[in-house]
């Protein structure tokens, strides 16, 4: 037991290994609006987000099972489905006057071409300017769904138990595309 021993106890979120405060505190330097994506198991949720003092002020909050209103009924954390979310919440963050905001991925792996960067070419193409490199985001096939349709039956037998039609994604895509500018 050593004695006269100084530990400072770090904060819980810390030790859980859930907030990493260097980079919070970066994001909050900025003073623009954090644009938070997290993804789970089955869904991807993105908000818009202010510091306050008191607490962060949550603006908006778009949750991909809120895809299926907009006529969506495949996956709802799929990289097409991501692009989807991101555009609804992108075009409801218009709607609100949000016309810029900082990424803020949290603790999550940053990987080009993964979900998280296809939710945020959604909200870039629904007008918010977020600062990114276009190399990040997928490519447009991916995001058209076109690599569910090639490898329905390796990786995708889901949908056949759903009895949905991998054929008809892009349409699908398309579809709720138009439902979500117009």
């Amino acid at each position: 037991m050593a004695k006269n021993a100084i530990y400072t106890l770090a904060f819980r979120r810390k030790r859980e290994g859930k907030t990493n405060y260097k980079k919070r505190l970066e994001l909050l330097k900025s003073k623009k609006t954090r644009l938070v994506i997290r993804r789970s198991n089955t869904a991807v949720i993105i908000q818009f987000i202010n510091y306050h003092p008191n607490g962060d002020k949550v603006l908006l909050t778009f949750h991909s099972k809120k895809l299926e209103d907009f006529g969506w009924s495949y996956s709802k954390n799929s990289l097409p489905a991501c692009y989807l979310a991101g555009l609804v919440a992108g075009s409801q963050a218009v709607k609100k006057n949000i016309k810029e905001a900082i990424l803020d991925i949290g603790l999550q792996t940053p990987k080009a071409g993964s979900r998280i960067y296809a939710a945020l070419k959604g909200v870039i193409d629904a007008g918010i300017i977020v600062p990114s490199s276009k190399e990040i985001f997928p490519s447009e096939d991916r995001l058209s769904g076109k690599h569910i349709q090639e490898n329905t039956k390796a990786d995708f037998s889901g949908y056949e138990k759903k009895k949905l039609d991998v054929k008809k994604l892009s349409q699908t895509i398309d579809g709720v595309k138009k439902k979500i500018v117009s």
